[in-house]
């Protein structure tokens, strides 16, 4: 066997290897050494398809993995700064929204979470309407039957971004601090809400009571 031989069966071997890898990063890396020696392998060989092929994949695996580098760095400085998700917009896909939409519904099975953009969104069990730059969706996320606690509508159309949960499942599993991210971030939306409605309870309280009081000087 020459070593040229050599170099071939090594690619075809690190393509194996590479193709049971479990997680992205030690993938990717492999990904890069494969196309480099397959790449050299079909240059010396004159196999212009391989060269072709391996040419395209290599800035694509090593920019893929600048981004999962670059995302993994974002998530350990976000886990011990503020809530904000702009680090996680270039992996969530864009969509456009009409007035009257309904983006879930309580009760239907969660399977992602949104970032609003543009236009107006509300909560519509809580009446809570969302401000653009929000996070929506992500208790469902948290729920023991993945299931929407509320229903969230339209009220002026425009765009969002949104992720799917099995996308946050591999965040996790690259970086166990996106967990403790996440947990933060639904923590807040809990913590929000929770004041919300009691300062809801609160108004409602004394609007009876002065409701009341007017009745009782009425009679």
């Amino acid at each position: 066997m020459t070593w040229v031989e050599a170099l071939g069966w090594l690619g075809a071997a690190m393509a194996i290897t590479g193709s049971a890898m479990k997680t992205i990063i030690p993938l990717r890396c492999v990904g890069i050494a494969t196309n480099g020696v397959s790449l050299t392998y079909a240059s010396i060989m004159g196999l212009y398809p391989s060269m072709t092929v391996n040419l395209i994949l290599l800035p694509l695996n090593a920019y893929r993995l600048y981004q999962m580098l670059r995302l993994i760095k974002k998530v350990k400085n976000a886990s011990n700064s503020d809530l904000s998700m702009d680090w996680l917009k270039p992996f969530m896909t864009r969509r456009a929204v009409k007035t009257g939409d309904i983006l879930f519904g309580r009760g239907d099975v969660a399977n992602c979470m949104f970032y609003t953009l543009s236009g107006r969104y509300r909560l519509r069990e809580l009446n809570i309407e969302l401000l653009q730059g929000q996070v929506v969706g992500e208790m469902g996320f948290m729920s023991p039957e993945n299931k929407r606690t509320q229903t969230l509508e339209c009220l002026e159309g425009g765009e969002v971004l949104s992720i799917s949960y099995d996308e946050l499942r591999q965040l996790y599993f690259q970086n166990p601090e996106f967990g403790f991210y996440f947990l933060r971030l639904t923590s807040e939306r809990l913590f929000n809400n929770m004041r919300k409605l009691e300062n809801e309870i609160e108004t409602l309280k004394e609007q009876t009571a002065a409701t009341s009081a007017r009745q009782a000087v009425s009679a």
